[in-house]
This record gives C-alpha cells, sequence and structure tokens, in this order.
C-alpha cells in the first residue's frame, strides 16, 4: 500500500477512485496527565513520553485508514491529510483523524 500526502503519484496513475477513508484515535486525558507526572523526561524542552503517546495515536489512525483502504480493494492512499483535535470536557482528549482517498493504480 502506497500511503502520500501529495494528490499523485508520479509515473503510477489512479486507475479508479474508490473513495474517501478515514481513521481515528482519541487519546484520553488521564495519558496526558500520566505523561507531565513523569517531567523527568523531558530533555531541550521536548517530551519523549509525549512525543510516543502522539506519535501512537498517529499510527492507530493511520492503520485504521489503510486498512479501510484494503477492504475496497485499494492499491493506495492519496491526499492523506492528519488533524489534530481536543475534545471533550474543556478540552480534556486529543483526537487524531488521518483521512485521503483510496485508489486503484
Amino acid at each position: 500500500m502506497i500511503l502520500t500526502t501529495t494528490n499523485s503519484i508520479e509515473g503510477k496513475p489512479a486507475r479508479e477512485y474508490l473513495g474517501l477513508v478515514t481513521g481515528e484515535t482519541i487519546i484520553g486525558a488521564n495519558i496526558f496527565k500520566d505523561i507531565f507526572a513523569s517531567i523527568r523526561d523531558v530533555v531541550g524542552g521536548r517530551s519523549g513520553s509525549y512525543e510516543r503517546v502522539l506519535r501512537e495515536a498517529k499510527d492507530t489512525a493511520i492503520k485504521e485508514m489503510t486498512d479501510e483502504a484494503l477492504r475496497l480493494g485499494a492499491d493506495a492512499i492519496i491526499g492523506i491529510d492528519l488533524d489534530y483535535e481536543t475534545v471533550g470536557a474543556h478540552g480534556g482528549m486529543l483526537m487524531v483523524t488521518a483521512s485521503g482517498t483510496a485508489v486503484r493504480l
């Protein structure tokens, strides 16, 4: 499966557009509290724990999107967009959404 943020893949034209595919992940506030509680991870203003959790959420959203595209028989997902939004009461949760267009090459 080819994944790209571009709207086309050079040398591999899309034969068929299969539609929009998405994947979502929501990270609860308790994870953020745990991350900040282990502040000793912070090096140079960055938190390794925080970054790992965000990366895992992004990877999960992309996997869900890819699984949906595979069910449609896609070879690639083009025009991928990743969004990060706070949701819930007082923005206590973070939602990561991946979306793109499933295509057959």
